[in-house]
């Protein structure tokens, strides 16, 4: 069973609502953050790559390695699986991730089958691939599969925003985060929608890092 899956924007405000009903910390970010976004994206290979690529760098930069990645023609596992290192290099890709986008280019995943697996065997599926970690399938399986009922509690983001919005003293780490998580199930997706909109509040009021 893959759960609740989450289509339009009008499912991200039942999952805000239901989550701000239950948890008095949500209503308050809510109120300042407006309305959250969808943030659906295709699911395939190219979904993946990109996750791939925004590993450990800006966003900006990110931005312009897809962009580079885009005009070569390199989104495509095929095209990708034969590119050279130079034209992978020229794209802004480093050396590893040029090995993690061949890899993945190679692994076979069923991208179609995907869409009907439970989550935990998503990300069973996809951390088999070198350069895919925990964090990253379960970023595929939030935005590119639509689950709603994804967290990522890996993220530094998230952290810290749990940490400012909880009033926390320390930044829960990983296994902390999931376990305040399970009590925003089935909408983890979108508590942490509401989270990463927390974060950027956060940052620009008080300079979180």
């Amino acid at each position: 069973m893959t759960g609740r899956i989450i289509l339009t924007d009008a499912c991200v405000a039942e999952g805000a609502d239901w989550l701000a009903a239950r948890e008095p910390a949500f209503a308050r970010a809510l109120a300042t953050v407006g309305v959250l976004p969808l943030r659906r994206e295709v699911d395939g290979f190219a979904a993946l790559l990109r996750a791939i690529v925004g590993q450990q760098v800006s966003v900006a930069s990110a931005r312009a390695i897809w962009a580079r990645l885009e005009a070569a023609g390199l989104t495509d596992a095929a095209k990708l699986a034969v590119a050279s290192d130079d034209d992978l290099r020229a794209a802004g890709l480093s050396r590893q991730k040029a090995r993690y986008g061949r890899a993945l280019a190679g692994a076979g995943i069923d991208f179609k089958a995907l869409r009907v697996l439970p989550d935990t065997e998503v990300v069973r599926t996809l951390v088999a691939v070198p350069g895919i970690g925990v964090w990253t399938a379960e970023i595929y399986a939030m935005f590119a599969l639509g689950r709603a009922d994804v967290f990522a509690p890996g993220d530094l983001a998230l952290q810290e925003a749990a940490r400012h919005l909880f009033g926390l003293v320390d930044r829960p780490g990983e296994r902390a985060l999931r376990g305040m998580a399970e009590d925003w199930s089935p909408w983890r997706s979108v508590a942490a929608r509401i989270l990463w909109a927390w974060y950027h509040v956060a940052k620009e009021r008080e300079g979180v890092s």
